[in-house]
């Protein structure tokens, strides 16, 4: 890691962690040593006035995680590229809905955005469009650190001759609170006056930057935040939020860290019932002070991820990552607190399930480029077989875009088919394919739908 130029302080972390590892660590919680978290805080009960809004607006900056490829939709570049509706990308959107910022309240939080080397130069392209962005006094961006995939057997950094990049990883995203301190950005931040990060996924287009929540944090003098939503069925393999028994401290569960055999417990919706979005509002005076502490390891939770040295290959060497979650960091901070937010504030793109509904006609973007629901009803289930799991087929197979779901209570395609102009899906409509066909421009879907007729 020191010959590849990273910083000594994720190194430091590295090796905290792999002493962790080394020494038998599993990273886990154990469903005895936490209780549900009830009645958190709610945004809809938070009041300030807009001159309280428009001075936290100058106390804030906005950090976007970007360092995802997209490789789950067979892609090589940033995610975050990807047009997401209306013919522009996700990084499109984010510049624009702190643009409006701006424009409502006389002063835009700065953006930036922690990438990997891999995303760095095509995300920057983007954000280009916007001159006003290149006017503000932080970079743009930093860059994650990185670390070596380790030998499942050995503990020894992996060695793979057939493609030498594989031997190494980004360090999860809880990276980005000492790569933010490693970069100088977190000093830059400090002596522009910002008292708070807002750190969220590029590619969840609910995570605006709110004036409520950054003033009532101004107010109440909290150190740290944790945007979480109420937890369904389609949420209970996320990571949820929970209490610590033993000192009472608010907790981040994620998959990973559960016990075997306690699947059942960490799945049950009705026990813990918020899930952490991945929105987070960070005090950087406390993150400084926290990392002087404690010589730039904040001891966020080990993750333990097992994978192959190669994702594309079952038969290549097993390896691990060692990964930390940035939500993780809610227990580090004394007076964190979980914030109950609308589901609205969620609107993740993992799949291309979730692209063609943010993409359809059941959301819109507003004035101020937020992207917004036009039913009131639950958004419609979408679920795409194998032939639309790449971005390619899938943008080969809506040519026309979206049908309109805004009738729809779940779409579901099996099969290869291909969909033409103004085509509406009404209630739950399953559309079967036995060989590839073509859905005729102005067809109406109902029900289940067997190809071709």
């Amino acid at each position: 890691m020191t010959a590849r130029g990273v910083d000594p302080r994720p190194v430091a972390v590295f090796e905290d962690y792999w002493q962790q590892l080394a020494d038998g660590a599993q990273g886990t919680i154990p469903e005895e040593s936490i209780e549900p978290l009830v009645d958190p805080p709610e945004l809809a009960a938070i009041e300030v006035s807009d001159d309280e809004r428009r001075a936290a607006m100058a106390k804030v900056a906005v950090i976007k995680l970007n360092g995802g490829l997209g490789t789950s939709m067979g892609m090589s570049g940033p995610k975050s590229a990807v047009v997401a509706r209306d013919g522009l990308t996700f990084l499109d959107i984010i510049a624009r809905q702190l643009i409006a910022l701006e424009e409502r309240y006389g002063t835009r939080p700065p953006l930036v955005l922690m990438n990997s080397f891999r995303t760095r130069e095509e995300s920057l392209e983007i954000l280009e469009r916007y001159p006003q962005l290149a006017r503000q006094d932080l970079p743009l961006d930093f860059v994650q650190s990185m670390e070596p995939k380790l030998d499942a057997a050995t503990l020894a950094p992996v060695t793979w001759p057939d493609d030498p990049t594989l031997e190494w990883c980004p360090p999860g995203h809880g990276d980005v609170y000492v790569s933010l301190a490693a970069s100088g950005l977190l000093d830059q931040m400090r002596a522009a006056g910002i008292r708070y990060a807002f750190i969220s996924n590029s590619d969840n287009l609910g995570a605006t930057c709110d004036p409520d929540i950054a003033a009532w944090l101004l107010a109440e003098g909290i150190p740290f935040a944790a945007e979480v939503a109420e937890r369904t069925a389609n949420d209970r393999k996320g990571g949820h939020v929970a209490v610590r028994r033993s000192d009472g401290r608010i907790v981040l569960r994620e998959s990973a860290m559960v016990v075997d055999g306690e699947e059942d417990l960490f799945q049950d919706t009705s026990r813990h019932g918020w899930f952490n979005t991945n929105n987070l509002w960070v005090g950087l005076d406390e993150l400084d002070a926290l990392l002087r502490e404690r010589d730039g390891v904040l001891g966020l939770p080990i993750i333990i991820n097992r994978k192959t040295v190669d994702p594309t290959r079952a038969d290549s060497t097993p390896i691990i990552q060692i990964e930390s979650a940035m939500g993780t960091a809610v227990e580090a901070f004394e007076g964190s607190v979980a914030l109950r937010v609308p589901r609205s504030r969620f609107r993740p793109v993992k799949t291309t399930n979730e692209l063609l509904l943010v993409r359809s006609d059941v959301f819109e973007l507003d004035e101020a480029w937020r992207v917004v629901s036009r039913i009131e009803r639950k958004d419609p289930r979408v679920s795409l077989d194998g032939s639309y799991k790449f971005l390619a087929d899938f943008d080969a197979r809506f040519p026309a875009g979206a049908p309109s779901l805004r009738e729809c209570t779940s779409f579901a395609v099996e099969g290869d088919v291909t969909f033409g102009a103004d085509v509406v899906a009404v209630g739950d409509v399953e559309v079967v394919a036995s060989e590839p066909t073509t859905v005729a421009d102005g067809t109406r879907l109902e029900g289940r739908v067997t190809l071709p007729q």
